[in-house]
């Protein structure tokens, strides 16, 4: 399993999804001090129920949870976009 599905997998296990893209951004960073050391470059498109009612820091934390094991020595930056189902049909 390579690190985008590994990173699905573990966000459908805890957030279970209505929408999630990641795409791998690592060739846009080679050179950088953390693609050096092996950690990639990602950015997340994610729609769950589960962001119902919390921040956006508070939304942010519960991915960083679901990905911990893979943090900071296989994912190295993260951007994200986390939506709400009600968010993501307005935007």
């Amino acid at each position: 399993m390579n690190r985008v599905e590994r990173i699905q997998t573990l966000l459908h296990a805890s957030l279970v999804p209505a929408e999630c893209a990641v795409d791998d951004e690592s060739h846009l960073h080679a050179g950088h001090a953390g693609a050096a050391s092996g950690g990639g470059h990602y950015r997340l498109r994610l729609v769950s129920t589960r962001f119902e009612g919390l921040s956006k820091v508070a939304r942010h934390r519960l991915v960083y949870d679901a990905l911990h094991e893979m943090m900071p020595q296989e994912i190295h930056a993260l951007a994200m976009t986390l939506l709400t189902p009600g968010e993501a049909a307005t935007g």
